[in-house]
């Protein structure tokens, strides 16, 4: 293999926030194989996803595009959209002779009763497990049946994780799913095995691995969650007048997956607990599977990319979960590459990029053309110390366009540059508009102020050309008329 055609790993977790890494600022949460990765690696501390919400997400950073220009915007589309299929990253990869694989989710479409409909991917290898329920037949959920040649009825080892979203806090004699039988578990073995198996030694391989953790429900092991104690933990960003707040959204039919309570109510900082605990059993799994690519003799070779599709709100404002809001806790997400030798150990970003620019990145890294359709902007100046570590984007952008089948059928856009933050619920005549200097928490909403009129109308101009701009125009000319 040609020291310039790396080995690609791109480890994503799922419903994982910016701030939940230790080194990275949070003296909370125990990510001690995440802070050695951090100091071998480049940081970006201000990325930014395309929308808060799975599919449209992992199809806009799969191809560098937005979701809306893939028209690939909602979850539980029945299909792969031609525009998403024919710009993925992983299938340009394996055209040019990359082996690649997958372990965990995808989620490129609907995945509620089988396993999704694939389309041509790059994947030669697909371990497929959407989520860690007991929702499907073997045959179509690989994690279950890893569980079921180990000898352990899948019905019996995930029936705690029965249920959506809320709070599964264990107890000694009352575990969740055990360490040893847990998906992010099966994901590093599968993921191991995949590394470590027989190929031609000039083919590079390329590797997605996609845990399901920390989504919702709320439900560590006991292992795990033991580690931390709810009442020493710091609790969400939460105002009183977030009840009243969200409330007008809400009321508005501005779609979400819960509704803002006080969080007491949800008892918020055993969720943290939970929370964090998931994110730990990840640290730890994360640290297994960058050993074992040491002991491969293959982490010099090996590009090693981190990330997450999206946030999770946690409590902030009063909400759990996600939907059609833009805090920070939502939509500002991990990133960080690694190859040793390579790229700058121990740089950190707060350049203003978004993970269109990922697929990009990865093209350019393996020698590959980037499409002339690519909105996202290449990482490698910054990763390689050839540009300052602080300059890469004017503005990012992130959609919600329908994302979740609710009765609001929301539709709202978010437009940051490095102070302002504006969003826009469109056709509900409701905006915000925060100064993410003085409010990093996002509790005062500007949109209203009259000292802030021509802020805002400036950012308003501002995101509906970015909008425009991010427009599909259709096929490729190939005449003048």
């Amino acid at each position: 293999m040609s020291p310039d055609r790396p080995n690609i790993l791109w480890y994503c977790t799922d419903q994982q926030r910016f701030d939940t890494i230790g080194a990275l600022g949070n003296p909370h949460v125990r990510t001690p194989n995440l802070d050695r990765f951090v100091a071998q690696s480049v940081a970006f501390t201000h990325a930014y996803c395309q929308s808060p919400i799975c599919t449209p997400s992992r199809a806009s950073f799969l191809t560098g595009m937005y979701p809306s220009r893939v028209h690939n915007a909602r979850n539980g589309n029945a299909a792969v959209p031609p525009e998403t299929a024919d710009y993925l990253v992983t299938r340009a990869l394996a055209d040019a002779g990359y082996d690649g694989g997958l372990v965990g989710k995808l989620h490129l479409a609907g995945a509620a009763t089988a396993q999704e409909p694939r389309v041509d991917d790059g994947y030669r290898v697909f371990e497929y497990s959407h989520a860690p329920r007991n929702d499907w037949p073997l045959a179509q959920h690989d994690y279950a049946r890893w569980l079921h040649d180990k000898g352990h009825d899948p019905a019996e080892v995930l029936r705690t994780r029965a249920g959506y979203g809320g709070l599964m806090a264990p107890t000694p004699e009352r575990d969740n799913v055990p360490p040893e039988l847990h998906q992010t578990t099966w994901c590093t073995e599968r993921a191991i095995d995949f590394i470590t198996s027989d190929r031609e030694a000039d083919t590079p391989w390329f590797l997605s691995v996609n845990p399901y953790d920390p989504h919702p429900p709320y439900n560590p092991p006991w292992e795990y969650y033991r580690r931390y104690d709810p009442a020493a933990l710091p609790g969400p960003h939460f105002r009183p007048s977030d009840l009243e707040t969200q409330g007008r959204l809400t009321r508005a039919g501005v779609d979400f997956q819960s509704e803002s309570q006080h969080p007491d109510e949800f008892r918020a900082r055993e969720v943290q607990a939970a929370y964090y605990a998931m994110i730990e059993q990840i640290d730890e799994q994360f640290g297994r599977l960058l050993d074992a690519l040491e002991a491969a003799g293959q982490a010099e070779r090996t590009v090693v990319v981190f990330t997450s599709d999206h946030g999770e709100s946690a409590g902030d404002h009063g909400l759990l979960q996600k939907g059609c809001r833009f805090f920070d806790g939502l939509t500002r997400v991990p990133l960080i590459w690694r190859w040793p030798g390579r790229f700058v150990a121990g740089r950190r970003s707060d350049a203003l990029v978004e993970l269109t620019d990922i697929a990009p990145t990865l093209l350019e890294i393996a020698g590959l053309p980037v499409p002339e359709e690519t909105q996202g902007r290449s990482l490698l100046p910054i990763l390689r110390g050839d540009a300052p570590a602080n300059e890469h984007r004017d503005y990012v952008r992130c959609e919600y366009l329908d994302a979740v089948d609710f009765p609001g059928h929301t539709r709202a856009t978010m437009y940051r540059n490095r102070r302002w933050k504006l969003n826009v619920y469109h056709n509900h005549g409701l905006g915000e508009l925060y100064d993410m200097q003085a409010d990093p928490h996002e509790f005062d909403n500007l949109w209203d102020s009259p000292d802030h009129r021509d802020v805002r109308d400036e950012l308003l101009q501002a995101s509906f050309n970015a909008t425009v701009m991010a427009l599909d125009p259709g096929p490729r000319r190939t005449s003048g008329f």
